[in-house]
């Protein structure tokens, strides 16, 4: 039999596919499992954590971590990826709800400095940390991205022009983003306090731009359209793509 290879009762070699498949997905949950491990180190300890402490957190010897993870800027950048996928997790639905204009704002912001505060060290550790800041690059461009499509559906279901939607939601994103990293490292004032100056900021640019061309829009009542977004990480690299797609229209 070639490669040494045994038949199996049937007379047909085990698939190797079959134990390369189930290989792979061990490696991705033992990976996870790190990557956890590292969290709760990095929650612990701060951004100048060591892959030591991880591997004692993990129940592991380093060369163990080192089979998963080349480095630390490895093990750093699947945190950051892990990070992209719960600020998601709480952002999508807060700016896909069904609800008023301002509240769907407000809970959209909430949501960016809710999971910075749950997670501020992982946030200082990927701003500071050459791979992480492309981590944390990545995420504005998926938000700004879908951001945009969504302003640009908004703005041409009340027959305005959307060419200000991509630059709107990238100056929205960055001035939430901004005014997070001063909330954080400042905390002179409560959360709530900062999301609703924010809150009451992008409002007033969009009712502004509504009313100059005399479209006029109640800040507390749901709209009769519903536009939504879709978002999802992208690969490993750190370079991340969005998904972005119309799914509804308020017909229900």
């Amino acid at each position: 039999m070639a490669d040494g290879v045994k038949p199996t009762r049937g007379g047909k070699p085990p698939s190797r596919d079959g134990r390369r498949t189930r290989w792979t997905k061990h490696r991705e949950e033992r990976r996870a499992e790190f990557v956890e491990a590292a969290m709760r180190v990095l929650a612990e300890v701060g951004p100048d954590f060591g892959i030591e402490q991880v591997a004692i957190e993990a129940g592991v010897t380093k060369p163990v971590l080192y089979r998963h993870f080349s480095d630390k800027a490895d093990l750093v950048e699947a945190m950051g990826e892990r990070g992209t996928h719960i600020l998601l997790d709480r952002l999508i639905p807060a700016l896909n709800s069904e609800e008023a204009p301002l509240p769907r704002i407000r809970k959209s912001i909430d949501a960016v400095l809710g999971t910075l505060e749950d997670y501020p060290n992982l946030y200082w550790v990927l701003a500071r940390h050459g791979h992480g800041q492309e981590v944390v690059q990545a995420d504005k461009e998926i938000i700004a991205t879908a951001l945009s499509a969504l302003l640009g559906d908004y703005l041409r279901a009340f027959g305005l022009d959307s060419g200000a939607a991509e630059p709107w939601a990238y100056g929205v994103v960055g001035l939430v983003q901004n005014t997070a990293e001063w909330w954080l490292e400042r905390r002179s004032m409560s959360r709530d306090s900062v999301t609703e100056y924010l809150t009451m900021l992008v409002w007033a640019a969009i009712d502004g731009f509504a009313r100059q061309r005399e479209v006029v829009i109640d800040p507390n009542v749901p709209l009769e359209i519903n536009k939504v977004i879709q978002m999802s990480p992208g690969g490993s690299s750190g370079s991340s793509e969005s998904d972005v797609a119309e799914a509804g229209n308020g017909d229900r």
